[in-house]
């Protein structure tokens, strides 16, 4: 009962996408690491969206870059090994760093640690100009590792020629848009009612 949360790149909706499931499907969530914080906190923002129980960071980092570069600004070094499963008996969120090829260290990025922890994989992407190559690269980055696709969340303005685009050319289904949400409230995503599909992730089998 847990999910990878990615995307297309920074940005682009991950957390935003993270409270939402939270939200709707009563999940935990964990960030395993976090970097630009203060003032960057995910995991704040997702406790103020949802209400989830919050897991905290293995790794919080100051520097607003890579987890590779802001550990190294602090002399740290990212292991696969320093990460394993916050222990819930809930369902799980998890949210990833930036998109699947930003590094952990000089060997290994995101893709390995969503392999380490073995949950299906969810892509957030934007709906915009330049969606449907990022999605689908993104998409086979992860087909080619054998990373288990649940699907797609576009997050922006409604774009019905993109998302058919993306589902045709990316062999996947987008299970759900969010649009802007302005204030982003609890009761904003709230109103962004989920269709089944986007939480049959807690009883998805790859």
């Amino acid at each position: 009962m847990k999910l990878f949360v990615t995307g297309t790149d920074t940005g682009v909706g991950k957390t935003v996408v993270s409270a939402w499931l939270c939200l709707h499907s009563g999940a935990d969530y964990w960030k395993p690491v976090q970097s630009g914080h203060p003032p960057d906190s995910d995991s704040a923002d997702v406790a103020r969206l949802s209400g989830a129980r919050v897991h905290p960071e293995r790794h919080l980092l100051r520097l607003a870059r890579s987890p590779l570069d802001a550990a190294a600004a602090e002399g740290l070094r990212i292991s696969l090994d320093d990460f394993s499963l916050p222990r819930t008996e809930r369902p799980l969120i998890i949210e990833g760093a930036g998109g699947v090829l930003v590094p952990l260290n000089e060997d290994e990025t995101m893709l390995d640690l969503m392999a380490r922890l073995g949950a299906p994989v969810l892509v957030a992407a934007r709906t915009c100009l330049g969606t449907i190559n990022h999605t689908c690269l993104t998409l086979a980055a992860l087909r080619a590792r054998n990373l288990p696709v649940f699907g797609v969340i576009l997050c922006g303005e409604t774009d019905q020629s993109n998302r058919k685009a993306i589902e045709h050319f990316g062999h996947v289904q987008v299970l759900a848009h969010i649009p802007p949400l302005t204030p982003l409230t609890r009761g904003a995503l709230q109103r962004v009612a989920p269709a089944p599909e986007a939480m049959d992730w807690v009883r998805w089998k790859p």
